[in-house]
């Protein structure tokens, strides 16, 4: 299988940039569903010894609204797994005495036993936005200086851009289904920058290879010929991953859903970006290259032959 990436380079980049916009409204019109990680509040998670069901939570803990701003119906977040009878409850932060009347009430449904009450207070939420800012801005300025003293500036100039890309498309398609955004996010978007970025130093490494041998092609005929010829590479690695992780997203509860869903959407955009966007960038950065590795015309071969002998 051969395709042709380079010659339609501009057609990529265009379409590229238009769904990275639409990423970006997403984004920015919707925001993150910050959970209390970032918000600050409670986090109850309780395990019946039988069976419960999501209404009979929700009647419980409507009882209380009254008393408890925090549990009203919009303020508050409840996930109930029948499969091992937990119960999560998620709130904006209460007094102890608040959480003592909740757990309380809870009792009315059965028997359970308390997994966890934890109280993350606004303060520390802010505190771990910018440490996720700082770790991204760090990971970012890194993996420009490797790229640059590796290969070339402007091959880590169109490898963050790629990056760039990934990273919007996780957070417009996390803003679009609303899913809770806590810790494991960031993780999330950590690993996709190393899954990405590693895709594109593959390819990359291919280049230098191939301008290393000074066959008779131009730069871009170069660029396309070492994506070819790790394409098939790539693309088995990337199924062979988004496989493991739908599994975990069927089977590892709701817990994983928000990191799962975003290493599913960042790996597989990842993919696509260090083909069709990371070296597109890298010969519109470059294109007067051609020039340098033209191929040598047929009377330029028999003059310098007749010049040797």
């Amino acid at each position: 299988m051969r395709i042709e990436v380079i010659k339609h380079s501009k057609k990529w980049i265009t379409m590229s940039t238009l769904f990275t916009l639409i990423y970006l409204a997403l984004f920015l019109g919707k925001g993150l569903n910050y959970g209390i990680d970032f918000t600050g509040g409670n986090l109850i998670q309780l395990n019946y010894e039988k069976t419960i069901t999501l209404s009979e939570v929700n009647r419980s803990l409507d009882k209380l609204s009254g008393e408890i701003p925090q549990l009203l119906s919009t303020a508050r977040k409840v996930q109930v797994s029948q499969a091992d009878n937990n119960v999560i409850i998620r709130t904006a932060e209460m007094k102890e005495k608040s959480v003592e009347k909740l757990l309380k009430e809870m009792e009315q449904l059965g028997k359970y036993k308390l997994e966890r009450s934890e109280t993350v207070g606004a303060t520390i939420g802010d505190e771990l936005k910018v440490s996720a800012i700082y770790a991204l801005g760090i990971g970012g300025i890194l993996i420009v200086l490797y790229i640059t003293m590796r290969y070339e500036f402007k091959f880590a100039i169109a490898g963050i851009l790629t990056l760039l890309h990934d990273i919007i498309a996780a957070l417009g398609v996390i803003a679009l289904l609303g899913y809770e955004v806590d810790t494991s996010f960031i993780a999330a978007i950590l690993t996709i920058l190393g899954y990405s970025i590693n895709d594109t130093i593959i390819i990359y490494d291919r280049i230098r290879e191939s301008l290393k041998k000074r066959s008779n092609l131009t730069f871009g005929e170069v660029l396309n010929k070492s994506i070819n010829q790790v394409l098939i590479r790539s693309i088995n690695t990337s199924i062979t991953t988004l496989l493991a992780l739908v599994a975990i997203l069927m089977f590892g509860g709701d817990s994983l859903r928000t990191f799962t869903t975003t290493l599913l959407v960042g790996i597989g955009v990842g993919t696509y970006s260090s083909i069709f966007i990371s070296t597109p960038l890298v010969y519109l950065f470059e294109k007067n290259r051609d020039k340098q590795y033209e191929p040598k015309k047929d009377n330029e071969d028999e003059s310098n032959e007749k010049i040797l002998v």
